[in-house]
């Protein structure tokens, strides 16, 4: 287990309400109503509980719509993350230190590089050699929904999840590998599978990839603010007992 990242300050409220998908009305301890940026644009399946403890950051600029965003809830005894750009952050963290050894050799990481055949952009390129002849196209999805300690992915249909498989696989030679990340944003999941139930053709495309190399790293993180903990990798592909 590592330390991957530390929250700036935070500030403890309680979920009114979330609304338009972006947009978390929220109550904090002095009584102060304010709305929040809620970055989890989808359904947030099972982690949107109103009256929930909620944990805000404060940004004041000139250039933001919103000076707070949400950045976790308090569920099942513990802390979630709900903030899906925090995700990249903490994997490009870990790259940089190489705290990811599923991924070597690599001396070379690139974020947001453009690559695919159907206009994509992958969230981490590795390369490694003189020449950056070796790669590795890395993506990274956040995940919340789970059943007991099986984490699942997607939590509802994602044609983009599904086209972003298709790219991983259409990457794939003797040179270039291909990875894809499942940023597990709770601490009390320790498999993984795909939500099969909510889009059985990113169950069927995920199942396809693994067999035909792309590599799936489900990664464990435990939410305890201040700090954000690497607990290593889930159990991939077990069903819910």
């Amino acid at each position: 287990m590592s330390q991957v990242y530390t929250y700036p300050d935070l500030i403890t409220g309680r979920l009114v309400s979330r609304y338009k998908r972006f947009f978390a009305d929220i109550e904090l301890e002095n009584g102060e109503v304010i709305t929040a940026h809620c970055a989890n644009t989808g359904p947030m399946t099972g982690v949107c509980k109103l009256g929930s403890p909620v944990l805000v950051s404060h940004h004041p600029s000139p250039k933001r719509k919103l000076a707070y965003s949400w950045e976790a809830i308090y569920l099942d005894e513990q802390w979630i993350g709900i903030n899906t750009s925090l995700p990249n952050r903490v994997i490009g963290h870990m790259l940089d230190r190489h705290l990811l050894p599923e991924l070597e050799p690599y001396n070379t990481v690139k974020g947001e590089v453009s690559y695919g055949n159907e206009k994509s952009r992958i969230d981490f390129l590795l390369t490694n050699g003189e020449d950056s002849s070796q790669k590795t196209y890395v993506e990274v999805k956040n995940t919340t929904w789970c059943m007991g300690s099986l984490a699942l992915f997607p939590d509802t249909v994602t044609t983009r999840g599904q086209k972003h498989i298709r790219e991983l696989m259409s990457v794939l030679t003797e040179d270039t590998s291909a990875a894809l990340i499942f940023f597990i944003n709770r601490g009390d999941c320790d498999r993984f599978a795909a939500g099969a139930e909510a889009d059985p053709e990113y169950a069927r495309l995920l199942k396809e990839a693994i067999a035909k190399g792309v590599k799936v790293l489900p990664c464990r993180f435990a939410i305890e603010p201040p700090k954000i903990t690497y607990l290593g990798l889930a159990e991939l592909g077990m069903k819910n007992k």
